[in-house]
């Protein structure tokens, strides 16, 4: 804090030449948006903050902009304990010892704690890292770290076990949207004092091309207002084409909860089905950019290749599920290649909708009602001797290619056929066993 007027006077200077981001950044916890899963009501860590009894280390892993520092210097303004800030791409060794010293001197005079800030803390090497550990480990200092990248691979395993990993996410398009009307009607850190009316449509393109980093989002705004005049009537106009601008990326017709989607991802589904890479690959390219939920395009290609691969090219299912597990893992935009992987693969895959096949079940069940399964078929376990349940069943190991004549079908159903294999890719082969066997009839 500033301690006398010329420190107080260049502390305002700074704060008012700040960045919109620097100055629209939380204060408190009622402040903060987003993270409610591990900062909503009763949460653990915000119960810890809250009472100021933040005991152990911890990691805050997430992308850019979701709040990480933020939510560091909440607590720095929360806390009662000295608050040090290290960012690892400029401290070495030297300066973790210095911080470590004084810590140890604080805490054996006056009884205090320290709690260390290090941002993007992957930055650090083995070695620096290795020279924190005994010192959270023995309590000298509390950790907060900082990272974009995944804590599991870039922290060293000792730290690591240390502390207590908090994975960030990024923003939903209401959440920033709700950031960016703060900061235009702010009186005191924002933009509230000026005449500014900024359209719907505009705040939403700068919500949904930021991605879930606020950080972005407000510094468009920023751009945005500070290169629009008033017009005539004294008031800054904030369109949507000064949006475009501003972000460099120019708005698609798209509306997650209207027709659009609904029609883009039809035409994207058809383009697969239809065996056309290219046009699956644009219709992806247009719900990415347009921001939609990229786990809804997953779960559709998950779909996807039960319905329409099946069994063509059994290894459909396996590779979408793959790329699902990814795209969870490393998020977007990396998990684009993923995205686009999934669909390239079942675009150019062999088609079939033989799974269908169930249904065809399902529809003999719902209307033949109840239907007795046939005595060799029975479990022999309790009924064998007294109802001769399971007796005449021939199991298909005794028999040569692993396979005899039997009825496995309600005696009613005899000779039914439900599924019937395509021609394409494996099923072709799946048809030419079933075939066989079914000669031998």
């Amino acid at each position: 804090m500033p301690t006398d007027l010329f420190d107080l006077h260049a502390h305002d200077l700074q704060q008012s030449e700040a960045p919109l981001a620097a100055r629209m950044r939380p204060r408190t916890l009622d402040e903060f948006v987003g993270q409610e899963h591990i900062l909503g009501a009763g949460k653990l860590l915000r119960r810890a903050i809250e009472a100021d009894r933040l005991f152990s280390s911890i990691l805050l892993w997430g992308p850019p902009g979701t709040g990480k520092t933020t939510l560091a210097m909440i607590i720095a303004n929360t806390t009662k304990s000295t608050f040090e800030t290290m960012s690892a791409v400029l401290a070495g060794v030297a300066d973790i010892r210095r911080v470590v010293t004084e810590a140890r001197e604080r805490r054996g005079m006056h009884g205090q704690r320290t709690i260390l800030l290090v941002d993007e803390i992957h930055r650090f090497n083995k070695a620096q890292q290795d020279a924190l550990l005994p010192h959270v480990e023995d309590g000298t200092i509390i950790l907060i770290g900082a990272t974009t990248e995944n804590p599991y691979f870039e922290v060293v395993g000792p730290l690591l076990s240390r502390s207590r990993v908090f994975q960030m996410r990024p923003l939903a398009g209401e959440q920033i949207l709700l950031l960016l009307r703060r900061a235009l009607t702010d009186v005191e850190r924002g933009y509230g004092r000026r005449r500014i009316v900024a359209a719907d449509e505009a705040l939403a393109h700068l919500a949904h091309i930021s991605g879930g980093d606020v950080r972005t989002a407000l510094n468009a705004l920023e751009l945005a207002v500070e290169s629009t005049p008033p017009g005539a009537d004294g008031i800054a106009h904030l369109t949507l084409e000064v949006a475009q601008e501003s972000i460099q990326r120019r708005a698609i017709r798209y509306d997650r909860a209207a027709d659009e989607h609904y029609d883009t991802i039809s035409a994207f589904i058809k383009a697969v089905r239809g065996s056309d890479p290219d046009a699956a690959l644009y219709w992806l390219a247009k719900m990415v950019y347009a921001g939609e939920d990229p786990e809804f395009i997953m779960r559709r290609l998950l779909i996807l290749a039960g319905e329409d691969i099946g069994l063509a090219d059994p290894h459909g299912i396996v590779v979408v599920a793959s790329c699902a597990h990814a795209l969870q893992y490393v998020g977007l935009p990396e998990g684009q290649y993923h995205l686009a992987l999934a669909t390239l693969y079942l675009a150019t895959a062999p088609k079939s909708n033989s799974a269908g096949a169930f249904f065809r079940a399902l529809a003999e069940v719902e209307e033949g009602g109840k239907v007795e399964v046939p005595d060799h078929l029975k479990s022999g376990g309790r009924d064998a001797e007294a109802l001769g349940h399971g007796k005449g069943y021939l199991y298909p190991h005794d028999f040569p290619g692993h396979w005899v004549e039997q009825q496995y079908l309600p005696w009613a159903l005899q000779d039914k056929r439900f599924y019937q294999p395509g021609d394409q890719g494996y099923e072709r082969q799946i048809a030419e066993r079933l075939a066989r066997w079914r000669g031998k009839e």
